[in-house]
């Protein structure tokens, strides 16, 4: 009987923390992952993909403020090797991309080693910051999507949500 009562109490306390865990990663967002190589390096970018649903995310944003490029869970750019955004070194590894709306219609994507809470607390977590070029688009996109690929020689992001497309460039550290 108690070794009943164990197994029973066990395999509750199992699913309850099953449920926990998949509550935590679940939001209804997909993840999104892009992939791309550059020369000898291969960038790697993995986000949650936020819906608009109706509402146009983007012109929310305040200037000054940290956007943490995605839903759920920290954007991550990963390399293979270090990588050069606008003259600086940012070393081969994980790192965290976030962007900064600076004014109207100029963004900035910053590298950093901590979240976006976490930067604004310790903006010496920034390892790059490069402004991005930014577009409307007539064509909407209702999911967030991050690409990156070759370009002049070196690589370049591609964020699209909603009418906007922003765009920050990058090349392998030599």
């Amino acid at each position: 009987m108690a070794r009943t009562r164990l197994m029973l109490a066990s395999s509750m306390g199992l699913g309850l923390l099953i449920f926990a865990a998949s509550r935590l990663d679940a939001h209804g967002n997909e993840k999104g992952e892009a992939k791309a190589t550059i020369g000898i390096t291969t960038v790697w970018i993995s986000y949650g993909r936020p819906s608009l649903k109706g509402r146009d995310m983007l012109k929310q944003i305040t200037p000054g403020q940290i956007w943490r490029l995605g839903a759920d869970f920290p954007t991550l750019i990963a390399s293979d090797h270090d990588l050069d955004f606008g003259g600086t070194r940012v070393p081969k590894g994980k790192h965290i991309l976030l962007a900064r709306l600076d004014s109207p219609g100029h963004w900035v994507l910053i590298v950093s080693s901590k979240t976006a809470r976490e930067f604004q607390q310790d903006p010496a977590a920034r390892l790059a910051e490069v402004p991005m070029q930014t577009q409307e688009s007539p064509d909407s996109t209702e999911l967030l999507t991050i690409t990156v690929a070759g370009k002049d020689g070196g690589g370049v992001i591609d964020i699209a949500w909603g009418t906007s497309r922003l765009e920050a460039a990058f090349k392998s550290a030599e």
